[in-house]
């Protein structure tokens, strides 16, 4: 049997046989991350690929217009309760003390195997029984049952503590919801149909938070594939009821836009219903993998036991920073969709509004929300592949690590996670600036989405593009913080980007329109980043940051040279020019092949192997 690296033999009772320790847990542990990174990233890229092709048609057929909109901002509304409950406060809180639960459950297991081997009994009563455990709900009842695991016991809890959360949330939403929609007497069509949409797939809370949750429990388990894997069913439903709903609804390219915002409409309801069938397929997926580690969800009342309240009283100050965070993404959002321009019950557009006795216009076109999202998934395209599976991957060392009390060990994972954010943050950066029209013009110009539009996506990708270094570094920071379990600094320093976001941004919606939502974002979230490495960095006594300086000055000399390699490519006699399909393809395609070859080029020449850099040295066995 083997347990956290430790083979435990069967010698005879009169001689034991020492434990046989080919490379430590340590070792093991971190040069598996980065393999979980690739089976994460691997999969992202594929979901990542999916969603493109998601916002692809939905562009196609929905364009950027009022309906696009009032759909983006209703679907925002679930995921903003996914990033709060599923991936934030509670997943947070629950990975460090289930990983312990976990780590103590095998430790005690190593030693109830080693005394039946020195009493040479193997049917005493306490061996271990190596099959899946069953959920018993009586040893959440008395949490002190020997029937049941503590680790089960506490994840089971966990689990039926969220279920009453999100349920409490969906009704007392959909009651609300229903309030708005039958007292909002004349208020603007998109506004309306936001709400309708938002109150179909509210429900759709209970489902992705409860998966995003269950998620969190493979993942300490060492099972990433299945959380990785479910987001692409949600793109793939999308996509299937996209095509089929505008092929049933006869909406094409050259609808007339009157007739096609009605058709758009109901696709949207169409959209908003199948959401729900998604997060049912979403979950569906996790079970078989749940099973094999031994987690049964049975439904039990009474979950309030000592190791709840604990992850509550370290979820508080969590799930006020994250509140602060989505609170900034939604005030976004809600500023976008109130501050756009549109239209009154009878089709007149409505460009102006009264504000403390004074006309004024407002700052943003119809449809920002839509395109601003566009902007959105696109920055985070690389961001997902690489950064977020690295994070991923990395939690449940950092937390083993905080809990061993293994200083060394945390500063060296921190600071390849860094490196690693970075070798990947540094070139998209630059990259995606650098090909962000040919990209958005091939992948988004067609159908119902414009050459307008498609410059308006430009101008926010611009921002959004040049800080994906800052989004890569806080993905590792802020699971940092949590593996230690300081709740605090995340908390305030989300404080701190709300602040900032909103004194960027406001002030400049009226000069730089709609793309003033992005330089406000960017700024936070970059001054955010270095401001919580800097108190990472004090708080655990040095990171030892300077043995990253090295490496990451190359990354940005062989980003400088990469960005100034693809800039003079567009400018040497023979590269393409036009406004052709095939011409945006030919100069995205040489764009990035020039970067690739340039950057992995450079890294070589500097002698920046990044993934041999990261990966432990192995010991010689002797």
């Amino acid at each position: 049997m083997s347990t956290d690296g430790v083979i435990i033999s069967n010698p005879p009772a009169s001689v034991p046989e020492p434990s046989v320790e080919p490379k430590s847990v340590t070792e093991r542990s971190a040069g598996s991350f980065l393999g979980h990174a690739k089976l994460i990233g691997g999969l992202t890229l594929a979901s990542r690929v999916f969603g493109l092709a998601r916002e692809i048609v939905a562009g196609h057929y929905l364009g950027t217009g009022l309906v696009a909109s009032a759909f983006t901002v209703a679907f925002t509304i679930p995921n903003l309760f996914r990033k709060l409950f599923g991936e934030g406060a509670l997943s947070a809180a629950f990975i460090p003390l289930y990983t312990q639960a976990v780590k103590e459950e095998k430790g005690s297991a190593v030693g109830v195997q080693g005394s039946r081997t020195d009493r040479n009994a193997p049917d005493s009563p306490s061996s271990l029984n190596p099959e899946p455990r069953t959920l018993n709900p009586l040893s959440v009842l008395s949490p002190q049952s020997s029937v049941l695991p503590p680790s089960t016991a506490f994840a089971a809890a966990a689990v039926n503590l969220l279920c009453v959360l999100l349920l409490g949330i969906t009704v007392v939403g959909e009651i609300g919801l229903g309030a708005l929609i039958y007292f909002s007497h004349g208020m603007r069509p998109e506004r309306m149909l936001m709400l309708k949409l938002t109150a179909i797939m509210l429900p759709y809370v209970l489902l992705i938070c409860g998966g995003a949750f269950l998620s969190g429990i493979l993942q300490v388990h060492k099972r990433f594939g299945p959380p990785a894997a479910a987001p692409i069913i949600l793109n793939v439903v999308h996509i299937l009821v996209l095509l089929i709903g505008a092929a049933m609804l006869h909406l094409h390219a050259n609808t007339p836009a009157v007739q096609a915002e009605v058709l758009q409409t109901k696709l949207a309801y169409w959209l908003a219903g199948f959401v729900l069938v998604a997060g049912l397929l979403q979950v569906q997926v996790l079970l078989p993998g749940l099973r094999a580690v031994g987690f049964r969800f049975q439904p039990v009342l009474a979950f309030w036991t000592p190791a709840i309240r604990k992850m509550l009283l370290l979820s508080l100050p969590v799930a006020l920073g994250a509140g602060v965070l989505q609170i900034s993404v939604l005030l976004d959002k809600g500023i976008s969709m109130l501050l756009m321009q549109g239209e009154d019950a009878l089709g007149h557009p409505i460009t102006q509004f009264h504000f403390l006795g004074h006309v004024l216009n407002y700052p943003m076109e119809a449809g920002a929300p839509r395109r601003l999202d566009i902007a959105q998934y696109l920055y985070q395209f690389p961001l997902g592949i690489f950064a977020i599976a690295l994070a991923t991957a990395i939690f449940p060392r950092l937390s083993s690590d905080a809990l061993e009390k293994d200083r060394n060990g945390f500063r060296t994972v921190i600071r390849q996670g860094i490196e690693a954010s970075l070798w990947e943050g540094l070139p998209a950066s630059v990259g995606l600036v650098l090909v962000r029209m040919p990209a958005i013009r091939l992948l988004f110009q067609h159908g119902h989405i414009h050459a307008h539009d498609a410059e308006l996506i430009g101008s926010s990708l611009l921002f959004y593009a040049s800080a994906i270094w800052a989004f890569s570094m806080l993905q590792i920071i802020n699971r940092a913080y949590y593996a230690i379990h300081d709740t605090v600094t995340p908390l305030v320093m989300s404080v701190v980007n709300i602040v900032l976001n909103l004194v960027v941004e406001i002030p400049l919606l009226w000069w730089l329109n709609e793309s003033a939502m992005a330089l406000g974002t960017v700024v936070s979230f970059a001054i955010q980043a270095v401001l919580m490495l800097w108190m990472l960095d004090r708080k655990v006594g040095g990171l030892g940051l300077g043995k990253s300086a090295g490496p990451v000055l190359k990354m940005a000399v062989a980003t400088a040279v990469m960005g100034t390699a693809c800039y003079f490519v567009q400018r040497v006699p023979g590269f393409p020019h036009g406004e052709r399909r095939i011409i945006w393809a030919a100069q995205l395609a040489i764009i990035m092949l020039v970067g690739a070859i340039v950057y992995i080029g450079m890294c070589a020449a500097l002698g920046l192997g990044i993934i041999e850099h990261l990966r432990p040295k192995r010991k010689v066995a002797r």
